[in-house]
C-alpha cells in the first residue's frame, strides 16, 4: 500500500515562524513582574505556517466563482 506523504508546513514569510512575541511595556507590577503585552503576526494570526499554494488557489477560484 502506499504511503501517504504530508507536506511540511510552509513558515510564513512574515514572521519567519516566530508568530508571537511578548513585547515589554517598562516598568514592573508592584509584585515585580514584569509588564508585557503578547502580539500575533497579522499575516499567519499567529500560526506561523501559511496554507499550501494549492489550497490558497482552491479558495481564490472558490471566491472568484462565488461572486457571479
Amino acid at each position: 500500500m502506499p504511503q501517504h506523504h504530508l507536506a511540511p508546513a510552509r513558515v510564513c514569510p512574515d514572521c519567519d515562524g516566530f508568530a508571537s512575541v511578548h513585547v515589554t511595556l517598562g516598568g514592573r507590577t508592584s509584585a515585580g513582574i514584569l509588564r508585557t503585552v503578547t502580539a500575533y503576526c497579522r499575516a499567519c494570526h499567529g500560526t506561523g505556517t501559511v496554507p499550501a499554494l494549492r489550497v490558497l488557489a482552491a479558495a481564490a477560484a472558490t471566491a472568484v466563482f462565488a461572486r457571479r
